[in-house]
């Protein structure tokens, strides 16, 4: 029997298409200065909705990142992953061509909804003009697993491929998916999630969660822990990661940004709120088991926020519940309230987020919000230094899904 010791999942690459960067380095800056670029949504076809206010990705040139061959075949979302999948790769030092082990090296997406855009254009075709007009690739440029299928073909990559197709805590699930391929011998998964929201069809769909903000101004419009909490806003963009064996990272002189050291989940069904705060203790609970992490050691917590008065008091609870008397003091952030929820892709930019906070010592705040009425240590209006050595992602989502993450600082994560 073999007495090899599973290969610890390191994040060695980050690739990030927001609302408010789409490089690592000009994300970093924004969390930290609390910038936010919420505002009225431009997209065409929309202007007549109740939904107002909305995360756009606007300096976002798709041919100028993606080969034209495979930008006629893919949605915008799978746009967004392709080039936040280039960036970690390349963050990663495995962008530079064919791998030399295409079975070593995986993809796993999350996905939420898929390609709306593409799909409403196609049909429209098809209803205006006749199916002569609709071209072959509506039948996957839609479909939720068309970013992981684009991201293996164009690097080339043959190794263990997937998609988890639910709801925003699928985005924390699909990293922990990936960290369990590279512990079972995978030697790297490129790992993420980006969502497309915003076309007219997309947008039409979400009006039916209660949840959603219709508030027009877009400094007030998402707020979440707040008397004035009124929903959460939607928003397009994602981040992708390239998590891979720590040793294999390490004997080629790339360097471990952070470690995932323990994930759990649990579902509490939709929009019950009040018992996704037991769902989402448990995950937490169950994250920290894995990590072998005490509560007292989670040096930051970036919230899941969705924005819904008792959404907000649940995850408080939760957070009290796992951690205890840690719990009140712990800092907590939601940098999502001054860039929105991009549904799948919001834990992964919180992971980013989370990853480059303990790289700076620094907690970024939460945009928008200036006072709470829930016991917990929220990080507003300025960044704070901190020694932050772990951190605790939450995601919870619409259809009832709670998830938790445990990350450790790369620097600390030595054997």
């Amino acid at each position: 029997m073999s007495t090899q010791r599973p290969g610890r999942a390191a994040v060695t690459g980050i690739g990030v298409i927001a609302p408010n960067a789409t490089r690592v380095d000009a994300y970093w800056k924004s969390l930290r200065e609390g910038l936010g670029v919420l505002d009225r949504i431009t997209r065409e076809g929309c202007d007549h909705l109740p939904l107002r206010v909305a995360g756009e990705v606007r300096d976002f040139d798709a041919a100028a990142l993606i080969e034209e061959r495979f930008l006629v075949q893919t949605d915008r979302f799978s746009h967004f992953a392709m080039a936040a999948a280039a960036l970690a790769l390349d963050d990663a030092g495995l962008g530079s061509g064919d791998p030399a082990d295409p079975y070593s090296i995986g993809v796993v997406t999350a996905a939420g909804s898929g390609g709306g855009e593409f799909g409403q254009r196609e049909l429209q075709k098809l209803w205006g003009q006749g199916s002569k007009f609709v071209g072959p690739y509506q039948s996957i440029a839609w479909f939720y697993a068309a970013s992981t299928g684009q991201i293996s073909i164009r690097g080339g990559f043959k190794g263990p491929c997937g998609v988890v197709a639910s709801d925003e805590a699928g985005g924390l699930d699909a990293v922990a998916h990936a960290a369990r391929a590279v512990g079972r011998g995978t030697g790297a998964v490129v790992v993420g999630a980006a969502e497309a929201p915003l076309a007219p069809y997309s947008m039409v769909c979400q009006l039916g969660y209660p949840d959603l903000s219709t508030v027009e101004e877009p400094d007030r419009a998402y707020r979440p822990f707040t008397r004035a909490a009124c929903g959460f806003v939607p928003a397009e963009g994602g981040a992708m990661l390239v998590v891979e064996d720590e040793a294999q990272a390490r004997d080629r002189g790339t360097a471990v940004r952070a470690v995932v050291a323990g994930h759990a989940a649990t579902f509490t069904g939709a929009s019950r709120w009040e018992q996704s705060r037991e769902g989402l203790a448990r995950a937490i609970r169950g994250a920290l088991d894995e990590a072998g992490c005490a509560p007292e050691e989670i040096d930051v917590v970036f919230a899941d926020a969705l924005g819904v008065p008792e959404a907000d008091r649940a995850e408080a609870l939760a957070i009290a519940d796992a951690l205890g008397a840690h719990g009140t003091r712990v800092p907590v952030t939601a940098p999502k309230t001054g860039i929105g929820r991009a549904y799948c892709g919001a834990p992964l930019l919180d992971i980013a987020a989370a990853v480059l906070a303990m790289e700076h010592g620094q907690v970024p705040p939460t945009p928008n919000v200036f006072d709470i009425c829930h016991d917990l240590d929220l990080v507003m209006s300025r960044a704070r230094p901190a020694e932050l050595r772990t951190a605790l992602v939450l995601s919870r989502g619409l259809m009832g899904s709670n998830a938790a993450l445990v990350l450790r600082r790369g620097g600390d994560c030595a054997r």
